[in-house]
């Protein structure tokens, strides 16, 4: 009589995965189907770090930008004499100030959104191919 196995490390695993009926795989196919895996990531980074580059190299434009105008805009306010022109000045460059920060958010908006946009594409398209590999694996394995 056969002995039965006193705890689960006592099992022969190959033999019971012999039992099984598994399709073959093939490693081939796996392997490239992980490097195509590896390099869509390696281009999504890419673009990624591309992305916050740009959207960095902005931001500080348009800081030293903004630090060029403020200079000028004390410039102009301590230029006008009577307090009402001074208050006036003060209205008419906060407006515009206000409205270009508006801007330049807006566009660092814009510059973010296209860059998580073109990093999304490269992900989801992957994925389509990806899972049309595996179908096609398992048809292939079905015979």
């Amino acid at each position: 009589m056969a002995k039965k196995p006193e705890t689960m490390f006592d099992m022969d695993v190959t033999k019971m995965m012999a039992e099984f009926k598994l399709p073959q795989v093939d490693v081939e196919a796996l392997v490239a189907a992980q490097r195509k895996n590896i390099e869509t990531l390696s281009t999504a980074n890419r673009l990624a770090l591309e992305g916050m580059q740009a959207v960095a190299k902005r931001n500080m434009e348009i800081m030293q930008q903004s630090l060029a105008d403020m200079t000028e805009a004390m410039k102009a306010i301590a230029a006008a004499e009577a307090p009402q022109a001074k208050a006036a000045k003060q209205a008419e460059l906060l407006k515009a100030t206000y409205e270009k920060a508006m801007q330049n958010i807006r566009e660092l908006q814009d510059m973010i959104q296209k860059m998580s946009g073109d990093t999304l594409t490269v992900l989801n398209r992957r994925v389509g191919e990806a899972l049309d590999e595996v179908k096609a694996m398992m048809e292939k394995a079905k015979g």
